[in-house]
């Protein structure tokens, strides 16, 4: 970011303080314009990050491979594009390789790719699932988020302990069988509230 960026971002931060009534002035926040945008860098880091890059992929280990591959309950936090407060919870992400596979650690990386943005949990899920089938080539991909929004807890209607759950399924997890073995492998009726 360019220094005349980070001051006009510096500037909308002093605004929206007094907008709020505060005094940007005041020693307790001289330092908050700057605090903000370092906290920025890192919760919207994944415009940074390319899901191709992430997503690198090998043929050694995938001999023969021809069942699905999950990881389950991948902690993530994201922001409301709505009204820019947290979102939470928990992704299970699964694909089917064609000839490739990648390293575990990928599919958490890829959750964070599209959760460090302003978001809204339908499209993130859609995201994943996407880039999966793109990136690895893969046969099919699944994606469930749980999820907990404080957009929905601390205004407007305030329901507290409620969640969202959305899913996006591809390829061959369209099928019924495949779409059942991966909601058993993840145990969806089992979720417990993640509050």
């Amino acid at each position: 970011m360019t220094d005349s960026k980070k001051e006009k971002a510096r500037e909308a931060i002093r605004t929206l303080l007094e907008y709020l009534g505060e005094n940007p002035e005041r020693e307790g926040l001289l330092e908050t314009p700057d605090r903000v945008l370092r906290s920025y860098s890192e919760l919207f880091a994944g415009y940074d990050q390319d899901p191709a890059s992430i997503l690198k992929t090998f043929k050694d280990g995938s001999e023969d491979v021809d069942e699905m591959i999950i990881q389950r309950n991948i902690p993530f936090f994201s922001m409301c594009e709505h009204h820019m407060l947290p979102f939470f919870g928990v992704a299970h992400v699964a694909y089917l390789p064609k000839d490739r596979i990648v390293g575990l650690s990928k599919m958490a990386r890829l959750v964070e790719v599209f959760g460090r943005r302003l978001q809204v949990q339908e499209r993130m899920t859609s995201q994943i699932t996407a880039a999966l089938m793109e990136h690895l080539n893969a046969r099919g991909a699944g994606c469930i988020i749980q999820a907990a929004h404080l957009c929905m807890f601390q205004r407007g209607i305030k329901k507290h302990h409620s969640d969202t759950i959305t899913s996006s399924i591809k390829g061959c997890f369209r099928d019924a069988k495949t779409r059942a073995e991966f909601h058993r492998l993840i145990q969806i009726d089992g979720l417990t509230a993640i509050f």
